[in-house]
């Protein structure tokens, strides 16, 4: 170092540093500090009078990951009272002194001991001090300063919340937005390119690409169909130094997966259909089932079916199970065999859930032709009637025709017919039928006054299957003949005052028919002409217009009070 002569100048202290870059170059600094803190590199001084004392300290610079045998060097303290003689003792305290950074006391020489790792550590907070070996009295104050990590390119960028599952709408636009991922590189960003990345895409083209600088990963064709590919495995690439060669990569996985649009219409697989149906289906039962197929999933699968021509629309209806999105054919009528052995429907589904953006795909709706065979079955015998009423007179001879019920076979066969009264244990068997004219007659005298109607079942059956039987109804009412006299109603004693006038009604006598009212009043009475007459009294009818079942006992002349009639007159019809 120059000092002009002139000058008066108190030791100082000055720093040489030792800096080597990522690439291995070494630069050698000397700096000398004037007391009026001016810096003069290689040696140059100005000198200024009346200068303050200080320490100004240039960084320090260590490089990472040293690997070699030998301490890194660091850097150099020196200071101007430092004749070379070995008077002056550097000091070293602070952030590793001592077991990381070490110095000759002697010639200021810094060395580092340790390979150092600049993401877990920075910088190193260390003080300098020279003094003086014989009286350890400081030559200068105490001073601060800070050796710093050089940055070397040993992290990889890394992705830390792969691997991705992510999700992109069916047929979406060229260029659109799927994911950002990014990746972090734990090198220092604000010296080289170490912990510059540059994103790639590794796997996954042509269908997606990344956005090198953002990572913000697209869609890279036009229409992308789920049900071409649905799934898809892309790999990211994140690489450091700006992606030029020699930089560290790290990588990640993106699995995207294509969401489902309504881009499908539903698809008949035929187009025309069979269908059989037994003439003995019920009505309100499922009869058969039919699937249109749609190539989409969830509710974009959705479909109604409806019955839209056809000569069975009031014959059959159709509804859709919305878990297994299939057609149900049910029984609106009964079928007949015999009269229509055939159907033909026109089925139609059509989606429920329809997204305008595809109506050029559509349109979202199918149809298909169903002919429905109808099945003939052995039917039981089928009566002309549902049910029957007859008419017979009480008191008819036995054997007397009641009526006649009719069966036939409907099916095409036409078997002949077996008639039976059906019978239960308790039931009074009054009537018997021929089994093979379905003609009813009586077995005993009936009497309508005990039983005015009989219901009886009567069963028919085919001879070629005697299993299949039908049953129908048969009311009987028995007709009234007049076979009932009238009676009294009850007995009668009469009592008449002897100052009763003539022509006075003393009483009214009433009679009964249990004959039926065709039958039955209007009664006639009179005093029967076989007993002897009293001439006291007179019997009329009632001679009201309504028919009355009574008549008036009249008084002729005053007489003593008595009994006026000591027998019961037994009225006769006249």
């Amino acid at each position: 170092m120059k000092i002009t002569s002139t000058s008066c100048i108190c030791p100082v202290l000055v720093c040489l540093c030792f800096v080597q870059r990522c690439y291995g170059t070494a630069h050698h600094s000397s700096i000398k500090v004037t007391r009026n803190q001016t810096k003069h590199i290689e040696g140059e001084t100005e000198v200024h009078h009346r200068p303050k004392r200080g320490w100004v300290w240039n960084q320090f610079f260590v490089l990472e990951e040293h690997m070699g045998p030998d301490p890194q060097y660091v850097g150099k303290l020196h200071s101007n009272s430092d004749k070379g003689d070995g008077s002056v003792k550097y000091i070293l305290t602070g952030e590793g002194a001592g077991t990381i950074f070490i110095i000759d006391d002697t010639t200021g020489d810094i060395h580092s001991t340790k390979s150092l790792d600049r993401e877990q550590k920075t910088h190193y907070v260390l003080h300098a001090q020279a003094i003086d070996r014989r009286t350890n009295k400081p030559l200068e104050p105490e001073s601060e300063f800070i050796i710093k990590v050089q940055d070397i390119n040993d992290n990889a960028p890394k992705f830390t919340d792969g691997p991705y599952i992510v999700t992109v709408p069916e047929m979406s636009d060229m260029g659109t937005s799927v994911l950002q991922v990014t990746a972090t590189d734990a090198d220092d960003p604000t010296y080289g390119n170490s912990a510059r990345v540059v994103y790639s895409i590794l796997q996954g083209q042509p269908y997606f690409s990344v956005d090198p600088k953002t990572g913000v990963i697209r869609t890279a064709l036009h229409n992308m169909d789920r049900e071409a590919r649905e799934h898809y495995s892309v790999v990211i690439q994140a690489k450091d130094m700006a992606g030029q060669v020699g930089g560290l990569s790290g990588s990640t996985t993106v699995n995207i997966t294509l969401t489902d649009v309504n881009d499908n219409p539903p698809r008949f697989p035929q187009k025309h259909y069979q269908l059989y149906v037994p003439e003995s289906a019920q009505v309100g039962s499922a009869v058969g089932k039919i699937k249109a197929n749609d190539a989409d999933t969830g509710s974009n699968a959705d479909m109604t079916y409806s019955i839209i021509n056809g000569d069975g629309i009031g014959i059959f209806s159709i509804s859709t199970d919305k878990e297994t999105r299939e057609g149900i054919l049910s029984l609106k009528k009964p079928l007949n065999y015999e009269k229509k052995k055939s159907y033909t429907l026109t089925i139609e589904g059509a989606n429920t859930h329809l997204d305008f953006r595809f109506s050029h795909l559509g349109p979202f709706k199918d149809a298909t032709m169903l002919k429905i065979i109808v099945g003939d079955v052995d039917e039981p015998p089928l009566f002309s009637m549902p049910s029957y009423v007859m008419e017979v007179y009480e008191n008819a001879k036995i054997g007397t025709v009641v009526g006649t019920v009719l069966a036939q076979d409907p099916d095409s066969a036409n078997s002949l017919v077996r008639y039976f009264i059906d019978y239960s244990a308790e039931d009074d068997r009054c009537f018997n039928i021929d089994a093979n004219t379905g003609t009813i007659r009586t077995t005993k005298v009936l009497d309508r006054e005990e039983t005015p109607w009989y219901n009886i079942t009567v069963a028919a059956s085919e001879n070629d299957n005697p299993g299949l039987l039908s049953h129908v109804t048969v009311g009987i009412r028995v007709l009234d003949v007049n076979d009932n006299p009238p009676e009294l109603a009850r007995e009668y004693d009469i009592v008449v005052c002897e100052n009763s006038k003539p022509g006075q009604v003393i009483h009214t006598i009433s009679a009964t028919d249990r004959d039926d009212f065709a039958n039955g009043p209007r009664f006639n009475f009179f005093l029967d002409e076989r007993l002897s007459v009293n001439p006291n009294f007179t019997l009329k009818d009632n001679e009201a217009a309504a028919p009355s079942p009574s008549g008036f006992v009249h008084a002729r002349e005053m007489g003593v009070c008595g009994p006026a009639m000591q027998k019961r007159s037994c009225p006769r019809l006249a």
